[in-house]
């Protein structure tokens, strides 16, 4: 079967919900404990970079971003959030998930994407590698899980078409931040 990505729209909530429940299960996704609502999964997230996986209609992951600070000077740096449903992992779906963020990140001008990744989450840390994260920082023990201490991952991937430094500011780029 193969996999179509979409934007994710509310109508999708339901299936994505679900999704994100197997990760919290799961343990190695995120320090929720619960889903939100739509109301609150939607105000926490960006709403231009938001995709569904489908196959054959049926939602078996989803991608979106997250504003990591409301100041002006972040505008430009997300936090991704990628969840495959447990059936369908190890298919590249993540994967091709993380590469649909990259290419709308970029279009929106956002210069720097992060990722948290609990460490004993070797896949979600190896997929993250292979679309150019790279390791800045581990925090350790910084939130407990269920009573247990965590430490987490830091990535980030810079985009090398917006928001280089060696290169000047395009005065027509709009407030996307680009950088030409």
């Amino acid at each position: 079967m193969s996999i179509t990505l979409k934007p994710l729209l509310q109508a999708h909530w339901g299936a994505v919900r679900a999704v994100f429940e197997e990760g919290i299960a799961a343990g190695l996704a995120t320090f929720e404990v619960a889903a939100p609502d739509w109301r609150g999964w939607d105000a926490a997230h960006r709403p231009d970079c938001r995709f569904v996986a489908l196959e054959d209609e049926v939602v078996v992951g989803w991608a979106a971003l997250s504003p990591v600070s409301a100041r002006a000077a972040y505008a430009g740096v997300a936090e991704v959030s990628v969840y495959v449903a447990q059936a369908h992992q190890g298919r590249g779906i993540g994967r091709r998930l993380l590469e649909a963020l990259i290419t709308c990140s970029e279009t929106e001008g956002v210069w720097t994407l992060q990722a948290v990744v609990f460490p004993q989450n070797a896949v979600s840390l190896a997929v993250h590698r292979r679309v150019g994260f790279r390791e800045v920082g581990r925090r350790e023990r910084v939130a407990r899980l269920r009573g247990v201490w965590q430490d987490t991952v830091l990535l980030e991937r810079r985009s090398r078409l917006v928001g280089s430094t060696s290169l000047t500011q395009n005065p027509d780029a709009g407030s996307g931040g680009r950088i030409v």
